[in-house]
């Protein structure tokens, strides 16, 4: 009902307050405010079948689960307060007519708010269905008010009130956030959703109906308001629209049937809103409110606890505390829905079809800055606070992973983005400076197995690249398949368990060589592919040839290779103390080496490593020019970096002798030219006997150390 307590009780202080021109500036914001969220709120109910939990539902089901979960609390919370809001103005009523009531005011509201609690616990079919009776009895209080005003109407007294005559501390912000709650009654449809037969179609028109009406009443109540009393009544009658009216006891009635009116719609909705969170399962403590009554399920478990929050704020407060209170609350939940339409618009998904012709992602957006803009201007500090406190709760809520059962708009926005950044990395030409880590990790096992491997294809990226993990299984396609979907499950679950940022994937091939092939012809979109090879080095000579021909294909399809031989013995994601040694012998190998080196140091676990360039000379003449030539390539690369230079003939010996108690050895190879498999494996092996930590990178010459 928005028709309600604000307008019977408050728009002559509103008035009195902000003169009429203010008073009809304030009244068109919070009406385009509404109208922008009723758009919004018209395109997603069009958009999909809305069941119980009315804005909630629509929210949850556009920005997902987290965003549901952290402004449905909020938005019950308002229509909970709201129940309070409207007793305390039906509780007004009722004791300016009858003063000698012998209760006092918060006794004669608690006892009101129990009957709203008793009469919607029965059943909420015969309260929707006296809302026509409701009407009635509002039109004719309207039509007495307007029929008064017009005989009293004076342009003197109109002119008098037509600028602003603030008291105490009183400014149109104030004064706009005292009228808000009259135009929240935009979703009382919605809010009974699920008790809706066709609720894509009720809730548009129904609503967009409303704030049209409901906007001409305004505007022209105030008008009347302004032209029949002076300021000085405006602002001490809180009755003034009875004592204008031609027959007082309509508008009585109008108020007592609107206030009683606003106090069931809220006491309806909110319990439901309560329930649909419960359902979904946000928060496991709301499990109990779940449990629906009878054979419409309804919430009476929530309706309970909704009574006693209404309780509270009947205790606490009185109607000037709880209207700005709850116009904070509903700024946020507009605000919410806004930005989901805004967000359906703009992903582009194709199941977003609105039904709803006025419907545009402009629409959603300046909803939602128009209810921002809305909250800094009436309580700076408290917009600041929701907002800061909403985003704790979305961060808390986001941190317990919750799945959701339903398609929401978040996986088509980062579809979108992904898009059209993969076709602006298309359009773009590419520069050896731009190079970034798209490592591809390939293996015969299961992840889980050789999980070394795997965190070194984290660490090497450094947070700046990608990463796929992708396990080669044997055979032929028909047999394997199931398989495939086996081990890919298994090996998603082993991500998700382990926390990598990575993508998994399982293909299936006659051997690893042949996996590696199709992967490195079919895996990627675009530019963005992989650029480096990454497996396991084997220390024994039996897969020597394999190893050999993982390095040649890697290197035909112009990827970097990186083998790694981690120490297993190590428990997960932890690593040795001592430097990151790189031994430079060239500028071919040594620009990726280094590359990497930096890169392995800037993630947690290695972040506290320094990095040391290490090379060989034969004699003592050349120390000091090799030494000021690393320098220089360290000063040039802008790496952090220590330039050591041995004397010595045997490169092995050194290799041990000097980062034996090393955290990591970077060491460069070559691919294989005119020798054997045979000898090339042994080199290396003798280069790296004895080193625990050790990765042996090949570059392919795609990128550049730095000018």
């Amino acid at each position: 009902m928005i028709v309600g307590v604000i307008l019977y009780l408050r728009l002559g202080q509103v008035t009195g307050q902000a003169g009429l021109w203010d008073a009809l500036l304030v009244i068109g914001f919070a009406q385009l405010i509404t109208l922008l969220t009723a758009l919004s709120l018209s395109s997603i109910a069009t958009n999909t079948r809305v069941r119980g939990g009315g804005a909630y539902y629509l929210i949850s089901r556009s920005l997902g689960v987290e965003y549901g979960g952290a402004i449905g609390p909020v938005f019950y919370l308002a229509l909970a307060a709201s129940v309070a809001l409207y007793v305390l103005g039906f509780t007004e009523t009722l004791l300016w007519i009858v003063p000698d009531i012998g209760l006092p005011p918060r006794e004669c509201a608690s006892l009101v708010n129990l009957l709203v609690f008793a009469s919607v616990f029965i059943g909420a079919g015969w309260t929707i269905r006296i809302q026509y009776f409701i009407l009635a009895i509002i039109a004719l209080s309207l039509v007495s008010f307007f029929w008064g005003a017009i005989d009293n109407f004076s342009l003197a007294r109109l002119e008098e009130n037509l600028t602003p005559g603030y008291t105490h501390d009183a400014t149109i912000f104030t004064v706009f956030a005292l009228f808000f709650p009259a135009v929240t009654g935009i979703m009382a449809g919605a809010n009974m959703s699920g008790d809706l037969q066709d609720a894509g179609r009720s809730i548009p028109r129904g609503t967009l109906i409303a704030i049209a009406i409901t906007a001409v009443i305004y505007c022209l109540a105030a008008v009347a308001l302004a032209g029949a009393n002076s300021r000085a009544v405006l602002l001490k009658d809180s009755f003034v629209m009875g004592s204008s009216a031609r027959w007082p006891v309509l508008v009585v009635a109008g108020m007592i049937t609107a206030t009683l009116s606003s106090a069931l719609s809220s006491m309806m909705g909110a319990p439901r809103i309560l329930q649909a969170l419960a359902r979904d399962g946000v928060f496991s403590s709301l499990q109990f409110f779940a449990q629906g009554s009878g054979r419409n399920h309804e919430p009476r478990r929530a309706m309970v606890l909704t009574f006693v929050i209404a309780q509270c704020g009947i205790l606490l407060g009185d109607l000037d505390t709880i209207a700005p209170l709850i116009t904070m609350f509903f700024i946020i939940t507009y605000g919410a829905i806004n930005l989901s339409c805004f967000y359906e618009s703009v992903t582009g998904n194709p199941s977003y079809r609105p039904v709803f012709s006025l419907n545009h992602w402009s629409i959603g957006l300046a909803g939602a800055a128009a209810c921002v803009l809305a909250m800094l201007l009436v309580a700076p500090i408290w917009a600041v606070l929701a907002i800061a406190g909403i985003s704790l709760l979305l961060r808390w809520v986001k941190r317990r992973e919750l799945k959701s059962y339903w398609g929401d708009a978040r996986w088509g926005n980062s579809y979108e983005r992904a898009r059209r950044a993969l076709l602006s990395l298309e359009a773009q030409e590419y520069h050896p400076r731009s190079w970034r880590p798209s490592i591809l990790a390939v293996g015969q096992q299961r992840w889980s197995s050789q999980y070394r491997v795997a965190e070194y294809a984290c660490w090497l990226q450094g947070n700046k690249g990608i990463v796929t993990l992708a396990q080669v299984e044997h055979g032929d396609i028909e047999n394997r398949m199931r398989r495939r979907r086996s081990e890919l499950a298994l090996g998603r679950q082993f991500v998700r368990d382990e926390g990598l940022e990575v993508f998994y994937t399982v293909i299936v091939e006659d051997d690893l060589l042949s996996g590696l092939r199709s992967l490195l012809q079919s895996h990627g979109i675009g530019n963005v592919r992989p650029n480096t090879v990454l497996f396991e080095w084997p220390d024994d000579a039996d897969r020597v040839d394999l190893v050999a021909d993982l390095v040649e294909t890697s290197r035909a399809f112009d990827c970097s290779v990186v083998a790694v031989r981690g120490d297993r013995t190590l428990p997960r994601w932890e690593t040795r103390e001592g430097p990151v040694d790189v031994w430079w012998h060239s500028r071919k190998n040594g620009a990726l080496m280094l590359i990497f080196a930096h890169l392995i140091t800037r993630t947690p676990a290695w972040r506290d490593r320094p990095v040391r360039l290490l090379h060989t000379v034969a004699t003592q003449d050349e120390h000091a020019a090799m030494l000021l030539a690393l320098e220089e390539l360290i000063a040039t690369s802008r790496i952090a970096a220590q330039a050591v230079v041995l004397v010595g003939d045997d490169l092995a010996a050194g290799i041990r002798g000097q980062s034996g108690n090393s955290a990591l050895v970077i060491l460069g190879i070559d691919p294989i030219d005119g020798g054997t498999n045979e000898a090339w494996h042994a080199d290396i092996q003798q280069m790296i006997s004895g080193l625990p930590e050790v990765i042996l990178i090949s570059n392919a010459g795609d990128m550049r150390l730095g000018d």
